[in-house]
C-alpha cells in the first residue's frame, strides 16, 4: 500500500472527524462516503465556506460525473455554472423542460435551446449514458502547473481582480483577450469571472464572449 493509500485509509478509519462538511447535517453521509470512497475538495481542512467557492465545488461535481441533469434553473442559477463546466469537461448535459411562463425554468429551457438533451424520464438519461458507462471518462487537456493554483490560498490577488474587472464593460469581449490583456493565467481569469457571475454582474454570450451587466 503506497503512502497516499495509507493516508486515505487512516483518515477514513479515524472516528474523530477534524472537519465539518457543509451543511453540518451532511456529516453522517460524508462519513459513509469515506468508508468506501473519498471526499474531494480544492479547499484545505477547516476552510470556511463562502458563496464564491460554490462554482469550484460544482466544477468538481461535473468533472466526477458522466453527465449532469438540470431539473430546474433560473436564468442566473448556479446550476447553469455547473452545466457550463460539464460542457467544458466533455460531459453530457440533460435538462428537464419547464413552463415558459415559470422564471424558475428559464435557465433549463435555455439549455435545451442550446442543445442539451431533453430529459422527461430516467430512461432518457440512461439511453444516452449506457454506451459510456464503465468506460474511462474523457479528460480535458491538462493546463500547465502554473495555472493550477491562482494564489497561495487558491484566491486571485486583489490587483488581478481589479485588472480583469477593468477590462470588462457592456460590450462583450472574448475570454482569451482578458487573459492576454490582464497578464493573468487562464485559471485566475476563470475564477474572477465565476465570482462576477455568481454575484449577478456577468453575462455570457455566444462562444466565449462575456460582458458586465
Amino acid at each position: 500500500m503506497d503512502g497516499e493509500s495509507r493516508f486515505i485509509k487512516r483518515f477514513a478509519d479515524n472516528p474523530v472527524r477534524r472537519w465539518t462538511p457543509y451543511s453540518p447535517e451532511h456529516g453522517e453521509l460524508a462519513d459513509a462516503i469515506l468508508a468506501d470512497g473519498a471526499l474531494v475538495s480544492e479547499m484545505p481542512l477547516g476552510w470556511e465556506p463562502r458563496a464564491r467557492d460554490f462554482p469550484r465545488r460544482n466544477r468538481l461535481i461535473s468533472g466526477l460525473a458522466a453527465g449532469i441533469v438540470v431539473v430546474e434553473a433560473a436564468k442566473r442559477s448556479g446550476s447553469l455554472i455547473t452545466s457550463r463546466c460539464a460542457l467544458e469537461q466533455g460531459r453530457e448535459v440533460f435538462a428537464v423542460p419547464g413552463s415558459p411562463l415559470d422564471p424558475r425554468a428559464e435557465g433549463s429551457n435555455d439549455l435545451i435551446k442550446q442543445g442539451a438533451t431533453v430529459a422527461t424520464e430516467a430512461a432518457d438519461v440512461i439511453t444516452v449514458l449506457r454506451p459510456i458507462l464503465g468506460e474511462p471518462v474523457a479528460r480535458a487537456l491538462a493546463e500547465p502547473d502554473t495555472d493550477a493554483a491562482p494564489g497561495p490560498d487558491g484566491e486571485p490577488a486583489d490587483d488581478e481582480r481589479a485588472r480583469i474587472t477593468a477590462l470588462l464593460g457592456p460590450t462583450p469581449v472574448p475570454v482569451d483577450d482578458l487573459v492576454r490583456l490582464s497578464g493573468a493565467t487562464p485559471a485566475v481569469v476563470r475564477v474572477v469571472l465565476l465570482e462576477l457571475e455568481l454575484a449577478g454582474r456577468l453575462e455570457r454570450h455566444g462562444g466565449t464572449l462575456v460582458s458586465l451587466v
